[in-house]
């Protein structure tokens, strides 16, 4: 087994990379997992794993380990080549504190809209120009939770694979269909394949609870700032919102979203 215990090092240097810039990772088609469950919600997804960077002292409280034990520790079918790393490597590389010793270099998925696979009669989540990380892994977070379809997003502003997207989702990156698009490529998917689509804003709308989700259905969310784009709204089916009593006129997009996702489940009786 490789063992690396300098943090100048040529692959660590490529780690960091791959963590920090949105334009390694696009170019590379590769990413960065950190934490053991995130490793294990990515293989279950199907995405390819190439090489895993172990701390020993923090994984399993001791140095020597081999790879046969890191298989079974994590549960994966894959066997991705491992490597050791000393806790001072995996300190500079870790995003994060208290992800267990675990640090993956994977392969990103194809992310267009004619890939998606979905059911005869879908729910699918869309987030227009989400540009704060938290809020999209949020999102993602929430059509997990909701077992959507698929999520698509529009007009992206946050990379996918961004460590704070992968954190803020808490693997759910890996666990949800998602789509990258633009907002035009988006409208004519959905006429194609006739759903129907609600935009959330607060234009022209009818109230959330009133609107019938039960056939194929598109739930629209915008930026918390500017909302949906005119091109969106233009398309959609119907506009939505939801009423509010407060001094403010909007919520944290993915609180919006769980709660407009959550009525088109509850309409569906939670199928």
């Amino acid at each position: 087994m490789k063992h690396i215990s300098s943090p100048n090092n040529a692959l660590i240097r490529h780690v960091e990379q791959l963590q920090r810039k949105s334009k390694a990772r696009k170019k590379e088609g590769l990413f960065i997992i950190e934490g053991q469950r995130e490793v294990v919600l990515a293989a279950q997804g199907n995405f390819v794993i190439e090489q895993l960077l172990i701390c020993g002292p923090i994984l399993f409280n001791k140095t020597a380990f081999d790879s046969v034990e890191v298989y079974s520790h994590l549960k994966i079918d894959q066997q991705p080549e491992i490597i050791s790393v000393t806790e001072e490597v995996y300190e500079k590389l870790a995003y994060r504190s208290g992800t267990e010793g675990c640090l993956a270099l994977a392969k990103a998925k194809s992310q267009l809209v004619s890939d998606l696979k979905l059911s005869e009669n879908p729910l699918i989540l869309i987030a227009e120009s989400t540009e704060k990380p938290g809020n999209l892994g949020a999102l993602l977070r929430t059509a997990d939770a909701a077992k959507v379809d698929a999520v698509i997003i529009a007009n992206p502003t946050a990379d996918l694979y961004n460590p704070n997207v992968i954190r803020s989702s808490v693997g759910c990156v890996f666990t949800v269909p998602t789509a990258v698009a633009s907002t035009a490529e988006v409208v004519t998917f959905l006429k194609e394949k006739n759903i129907n689509l609600y935009a959330a804003t607060l234009q022209t709308s009818d109230r959330y609870d009133l609107l019938d989700y039960q056939k194929s259905s598109a739930i629209a969310v915008g930026t918390e700032a500017t909302g949906l784009s005119q091109e969106m709204r233009d398309a959609a089916t119907a506009n939505i919102i939801i009423p509010m009593s407060g001094a403010i006129d909007s919520m944290n997009v993915s609180v919006s979203a769980a709660i407009l996702i959550f009525e088109a489940k509850r309409q569906r009786n939670f199928q």
